[in-house]
């Protein structure tokens, strides 16, 4: 029996890709039963970069802890094997165009007919409502549409916008907010007894994760309108994307003698600063052994050009004073001095990091066909009712024949049914 705080859940996930995946992922951890419903062939994660078929490092760490049901959702008998099982089900999670899971009999007002506290949760990429409901999208569109790209202000040498490739943020944002929702649902109904459907997009959680950038305040935003007066213009004569950028930041002069909240080159690698009160800024310059207050200067005046360029010619200085000394010495000094820092890692190494597996971050799940792993574990922790990683992700149809015997199916129906390609 599944430990955690949703041990007894059961979750019907019809999903691919990240979003989706790694919202159930999540609801696994907790402890929650997962049944994941893939194509004949799997969903096309499996198939990204496999290094053995049918598996790939991308499926495997936004799948562990599930149990998969392979169906061919276009025949009437694999939806009927669905609408058997939804009254054992607690929550779908569907990743779908809006107007797919009609087409596939796995909609809301058809699923909670059968179980009517069923939750439900419609993920898409744009919402069910205005002239994009029904396009597909991922998230690089998303991060393009929602101005998460522009925010970045990265342009590659021939002068396109660039994404921000560390992560797929918008998708990995909304697998977040897809398992925190049906927490809250499961929440109400145990109040109420109600289910209900949930909506989640990619642009809603691009927007959300852009905060103060993405709000509207006249009383404090002159500047913000008198940039996008200027952005506006050059977008209605055709200007280039590097010109666009360039207007676009050439506000942004609270980037201009910042010395406070950055990172900084060593001369053998580079450190993060994070200092973001008055008491902070002084010990970061007690650390350089600077006087610039920069930000910090009751007089700080960036449209003064004479203000500009002393406080230009005062950050190279203090940039200048970073690159003679290793990262090891400044992250000493800092320290020292109460400043917030670190050093920049690369995410390959942080497994091992002392601090990481300290917390108990890695967990090792044992793969029946690939073998031992270690992934990032859950990511929070529970002292009453603690979360605990269910198992690795599951070989393709692993749990078919479990889940449909389970409905009553017998052997020979089942025979039947895989000789027809409805369940694999």
């Amino acid at each position: 029996m599944a430990s955690g705080p949703l041990a007894g859940i059961r979750v019907l996930e019809f999903t691919q890709i990240i979003a989706g995946p790694f919202g159930c992922q999540n609801l696994a951890d907790m402890g929650a039963e997962v049944i994941k419903v893939e194509p004949p062939g799997g969903e096309p994660w499996r198939l990204f970069s496999q290094f053995m078929p049918g598996e790939s490092k991308t499926f495997q760490s936004l799948n562990r802890g599930k149990k998969s049901l392979v169906l061919s959702m276009q025949e009437p008998d694999a939806q009927e094997i669905v609408h058997r099982l939804i009254p054992s089900i607690d929550v779908v999670v569907i990743n779908y165009r809006p107007d797919v899971p009609a087409k596939l009999g796995i909609d809301y007002d058809t699923l909670s007919k059968i179980r009517p506290n069923l939750i439900y949760v419609d993920n898409t990429a744009w919402g069910r409502r205005g002239p994009w409901a029904l396009r597909p999208g991922y998230d690089i569109v998303a991060q393009a549409v929602s101005g998460l790209m522009i925010g970045e202000g990265k342009v590659d040498p021939a002068g396109a916008p660039m994404s921000i490739t560390s992560t797929a943020i918008a998708d990995y944002g909304t697998g977040v907010a897809i398992a925190w929702s049906v927490c809250a649902a499961l929440f109400h109904r145990e109040r109420t007894g109600e289910g209900q459907m949930i909506e989640t997009t990619l642009l809603n959680t691009a927007l959300a994760f852009q905060g103060t950038a993405a709000m509207d305040l006249p009383v404090a935003d002159a500047l913000k309108y008198a940039k996008m007066d200027q952005v506006h213009a050059l977008q209605q004569q055709h200007a280039s994307f590097p010109d666009l950028i360039a207007a676009y930041q050439a506000a942004q002069i609270g980037r201009v003698g910042n010395i406070y909240y950055r990172c900084y080159a060593t001369s053998d690698g580079a450190v993060a600063v994070g200092a973001l009160s008055p008491t902070l800024w002084a010990k970061v310059r007690a650390a350089v052994g600077t006087d610039f207050l920069g930000m910090a200067d009751p007089g700080y005046n960036m449209a003064d050009p004479a203000y500009a360029e002393m406080a230009r010619r005062r950050v190279a200085e203090v940039e200048a004073t970073f690159r003679t000394k290793t990262s090891d010495e400044w992250l000493a000094i800092l320290e020292a001095h109460g400043v917030p820092s670190g050093p920049l890692n690369f995410v390959e190494d942080m497994l091992t990091d002392p601090q990481v597996v300290a917390n108990d971050i890695p967990v090792t799940v044992e793969h029946e066909l690939s073998g031992p792993q270690t992934q990032v574990g859950p990511m929070v922790r529970m002292s009453k009712s603690p979360l605990e990683v269910q198992g690795p992700s599951p070989v393709l149809g692993k749990h078919t024949d479990e889940i449909v015997a389970g409905l009553g199916y017998t052997a020979e129906q089942r025979a039947a049914l895989r000789a027809r390609n409805v369940i694999a």
